[in-house]
């Protein structure tokens, strides 16, 4: 599994640098937004905490597609099927899980540097690194089952965004809602987050799960 893990962080951080692209495409979602708000630095920092969560969402669909395209083009996804549904399941996770270190934990780590560019306060910018931490996960979890399914299909890449799409919407809503939450007193940050966190591990059982199984429907 260790094995697996370091092969899949490095796959993904050289082919088709998809780490960097969902990185640059995270910058430039956020960098647009103030030449579309105007210079309004009130209205940058209000809206400062659902932009970037909206572009992380966004960057974080970025090369999900290629999650098990690349395995099943050089043969090693027959390889991995070969195992009990326990063994894939435990696979997958595995691999989604080298998938989030190298794309999603970057725009964590970025997040606080472009809530600069928001105007956003220390007290904001955190709150959204921690949801964006807390949540992230989860858009990766969904993403997987998505990518299962278009494994065998040419072109899935599109696919797998419409198909995850509708799932990832209540991470982005309590996402946004614990960011906001944080720097408005009347406000309790902790029930939005804890359920957050909640979803989270929710997909971290049911995503790998679901991908499993989309893996094995794909093979038959």
């Amino acid at each position: 599994m260790r094995a697996l893990f370091l092969r899949d962080l490095t796959i993904a951080g050289r082919a088709g640098g998809a780490a960097m692209l969902g990185l640059l495409f995270f910058l430039a979602v956020v960098a647009v937004v103030p030449f579309g708000v105007g210079p309004d630095l009130n209205l940058l920092a209000r809206i400062g905490p659902a932009m970037l969560w909206i572009g992380a969402l966004l960057a974080s669909l970025l090369g999900l597609d290629r999650l098990f395209q690349a395995d099943r083009e050089d043969g090693v996804l027959d390889v991995l099927l070969m195992q009990d549904f326990s063994g894939l399941v435990l696979t997958v996770l595995i691999k989604t899980a080298a998938h989030w270190v190298a794309t999603g934990l970057p725009l964590v780590l970025a997040s606080p540097l472009l809530a600069l560019m928001m105007n956003m306060d220390l007290t904001a910018s955190s709150a959204v690194m921690l949801t964006l931490l807390a949540g992230s996960p989860a858009i990766a979890l969904i993403g997987a089952a998505g990518a299962a399914i278009a494994v065998s299909l040419p072109r899935g890449g599109l696919l797998v965004s419409v198909v995850i799409l509708p799932l990832v919407i209540p991470v982005l809503i309590f996402g946004v809602s614990a960011s906001y939450a944080a720097v408005t007193d009347p406000d309790p940050f902790l029930p939005p987050f804890l359920i957050l966190c909640a979803i989270t591990l929710f997909f971290a059982v049911i995503g790998p799960i679901a991908a499993a199984a989309a893996l094995r429907t794909a093979s038959d």
